[in-house]
């Protein structure tokens, strides 16, 4: 009878721990990280200008000022219920740079309580602070978040920009496989889930090996090991959990039959695919094209390579609809520009390839850039004729 107790006891811890695990396995926790650089973690965190005023802000209690002038600015983020932070710029002396910030840090709406932010670096005309710490109040208690900026402030030109100064990594398991995640605030509003057509206005996210940088959109789904999740991000980014999307409607894109690499995104994520005689799949939504590709080599076995992307105002967007197919004609003929600058005696010269819908071309043979092409100028009575060679950068 005891030993039968004994029996009953430990298969009710072990399913206990199997729900345990399972239930860990649902919310899978990341790690906080902050830094001054973090703008250069593989691209995951925009940088984005705050417009900004020399007009007091009415209402707001101020510190003691130092020096002449001061500047304002909001920074928008829906982590507090007024919907901004008041942002101050000032001086150590009467004149000179902008070197001290303030920022409502605890979201009571007054600057008056904050401690002064010295900046780490100076130049002519900017000054840097970060990472700044603000503190948000979610259900679960308070959280950190960190902001880094940059003061611009020039007799013609003021601006202050601001990027994420914090992203949240850790290892989860995916399947039966453990991954490397990062989530990173990319549009620096102190969330970590937005969705949206446009990329600058959507998080990013990588899932896969420690260095990875095959950075994502955050979106609906997203593809890991040829398997469709559904992401579930938590808005401050503590933690995500991953589903396998189930009964997903898609549709198909027709492309030019040269396009060999496709990529396109939206509020269901980014995807990238090889497309098969000018065919591929995606899940039914709207799209913004993210980049193509063309793929062939010449007849001395040389393989080269044309990549569109930065489409600038000509962005080309698209839906797909369920069991549908929907054509698009990204790719050649690729335009060759060749633009002159004179000022006085001096003349500059500056090559470009662009796409027909004016999108950015990267060239490339067998994975690196090839030389940069070379410019003759040659008089009209030929008393003058010289080439020159154009340069990256």
């Amino acid at each position: 009878m005891g030993s039968a107790n004994h029996i009953r006891l430990v298969a009710g811890i072990y399913f206990i721990l199997i729900l345990s695990q399972a239930a860990a396995q649902q919310e899978q926790w990341l790690q906080y990280h902050s830094e001054r650089e973090a703008r250069l973690i593989g691209g995951g965190i925009g940088m984005h200008g705050l417009e900004v005023s020399s007009e007091k802000p009415s209402g707001v209690r101020l510190p003691q000022f130092k020096g002449k002038n001061q500047f304002f600015a909001k920074w928008s983020t829906p982590m507090v219920k007024s919907g901004y932070l008041w942002v101050l710029l000032d001086r150590e002396r009467k004149y000179g740079v902008h070197d001290t910030l303030y920022i409502d840090s605890n979201g009571n709406g007054h600057l008056n309580d904050e401690e002064s932010v010295k900046s780490y670096r100076l130049d002519q005309y900017s000054a840097y602070f970060g990472p700044v710490k603000v503190i948000f109040e979610v259900e679960d208690g308070l959280v950190s978040y960190h902001l880094n900026f940059r003061f611009y402030n020039r007799r013609d030109y003021t601006r202050l920009y601001v990027s994420s100064g914090g992203w949240y990594e850790g290892d989860i398991i995916v399947g039966d496989s453990k991954k490397h995640c990062v989530l990173f605030d990319y549009n620096t509003n102190g969330t970590f889930n937005d969705k949206s057509l446009q990329s600058v206005s959507c998080d990013r996210i990588r899932i896969g090996k420690m260095n990875s940088q095959d950075t994502r959109y955050v979106g609906n789904y997203i593809e890991i090991d040829g398997t469709l999740y559904r992401p579930e991000i938590a808005r401050d980014g503590a933690f995500i959990k991953l589903t396998k999307a189930k009964d997903v409607k898609f549709g198909t894109v027709r492309l030019p039959e040269t396009i060999t690499e496709f990529s396109a995104g939206g509020e269901n994520g980014l995807f990238t695919f090889n497309p098969e005689k000018g065919i591929g799949t995606l899940p039914v939504g709207k799209y913004r094209v993210n980049f193509w590709a063309a793929e062939r080599k010449d007849e001395k076995d040389t393989s080269w390579r044309i990549k569109g992307s930065n489409f600038g105002d000509k962005n080309i967007y698209f839906d797909i609809t369920e069991d549908k197919e929907t054509q698009l004609s990204p790719g050649e003929p690729i335009n060759a520009a060749l633009s002159v600058n004179q000022r006085q005696s001096l003349f500059s010269f500056s090559q470009e390839l662009r796409g027909r819908n004016g999108e950015r071309i990267e060239l490339t043979r067998n994975g690196t850039r090839p030389r940069a092409p070379k410019l003759q100028i040659k008089s009209e009575d030929g008393s003058y004729e010289r080439t020159f060679s154009f340069e990256y950068g």
